[in-house]
Parts: structure tokens; sequence; C-alpha cells
């Protein structure tokens, strides 16, 4: 009787941790773990800073790097079934990361068959949405569509199908960062929209002068 009683209880107990040890870490992508500083995400992408872009230096600084991963030595074929990475950073901390498929690696594969593979590191999708059929749906556009998802209360990871294309990517973040990085590029936004006719009348105004500048040069050199 106790032997039967202990079997039931392993039993509930390996039931009730099962989801806990199905579900995998959501913190990183690969050898990339958000939060990460640029300096090592250049390191590990073997890139410099000339290779960065800034999307935004104040309020806050939000900057994107693209990598494409490397081919393999002495062959036409990628290594990698991935085409490129988008990182982006917010004040210098990897926030996000967008992950593009190369078409070829993904060629004839089916919505279900890319959750099941992604599903096999992360875990089963707690949301997957229904494909559109863009010859029967009027609203169908060229926008980019979240197919699967995968999340915890800390990241979340989106398989997304663009409907124009076809082809797969997966739009992954860190949701309080991502959070804090959309509120300063609201900010950024506004700031630009207020200094827009200053910077317009600077312009303007420079290149008055530099006509004025090209006029008297050419008075002074003009033969007729």
């Amino acid at each position: 009787m106790k032997t039967i009683r202990c079997s039931i209880l392993c039993f509930v107990v390996l039931l009730l941790t099962a989801p806990l040890l199905w579900a995998q870490d959501l913190s990183q992508y690969r050898q990339f773990t958000f939060g990460m500083s640029l300096t090592r995400v250049l390191e590990r992408t073997d890139q410099k800073m000339a290779d960065v872009k800034v999307i935004h230096g104040r309020p806050s600084l939000i900057q994107e790097l693209t990598w494409w991963p490397p081919n393999l030595p002495g062959t036409s074929f990628r290594s990698d079934t991935v085409e490129q990475i988008l990182f982006s950073f917010y004040n210098a901390e990897l926030y996000k990361i967008s992950v593009t498929y190369d078409r070829t690696s993904t060629e004839g594969l089916t919505v279900e068959d890319m959750v099941k593979s992604i599903s096999e590191k992360y875990g089963p999708a707690p949301s997957v949405k229904p494909q559109v059929d863009s010859a029967t749906n009027e609203r169908y556009d060229m926008r980019q569509k979240p197919v699967a998802t995968w999340e915890d209360s800390q990241y979340s990871f989106n398989l997304v199908r663009s409907s124009f294309s076809g082809g797969f990517e997966l739009l992954i973040y860190s949701k309080r960062l991502n959070a804090e990085a959309e509120v300063a590029l609201a900010e950024a936004v506004k700031l630009e929209k207020q200094e827009e006719p200053q910077r317009e009348a600077e312009r303007q105004k420079k290149q008055i002068g530099d006509l004025e500048a090209t006029r008297q040069k050419n008075q002074k050199s003009f033969r007729p």
C-alpha cells in the first residue's frame, strides 16, 4: 500500500513539474543573450563599431547592427539556415533580435513545419494563429503577420511570415527593454517633429549662404 501511495505521489509531482522541465530558456537566441552589451555582440559577430547604425541619439541611444552569418569555407552553400540577423540596442543593451531565414532553407516548409521545428527547442507554442487566405480576404495586405508565439513573463519569441514573399522571420525581444525602447523611440520622434522647423530654417539658410559664396566666386572668375 505504501509503495502504491509513493508511486502515485511521484506521478503527481512529475505531472506538475513536466511543464517546467519542458519549458526552455527564452532569455537568449543561440549565443546572444538579452541585456548583452553592444561590445559583446560585436565580438561574437566579428564586426566593428563602424558597422553599427545609430537610429536615435536622444533622449536614449537606439542602435542597430545587421549581421550575415558566414558561409561554409570552400562551398557555395550557407553554413546556416539564417540569412541575416538584425540586433537592436537600447542604451547599448541588446533588447530585440530579428532573424531572417534563408529562403532556400525554408522553401516548401509550412507554418506547421516551422512551429514544430522551433518547438523542439523552445517548447510548444501557446499561441498559434491560423493562416489567412489572401485570395478570399479583402483585408489581406503585404505586412508581416505573426503566426506563432512563444513567451513567458519576460521574453517573447514570435514566428512571423511575410504576406508578400511568404518568407519566415523570428522576432524576439525582452519585454521590459522593448517597452522602454518603444517609449524612447516615441519621444525621439516627438523631438524630431518639434525641431523640424528649426532644422529646415537652418538648412535653407545654409543653402542660401552656399549659393551666395558660389555666386561671388563665379563673379570673380567668369569671363564672357
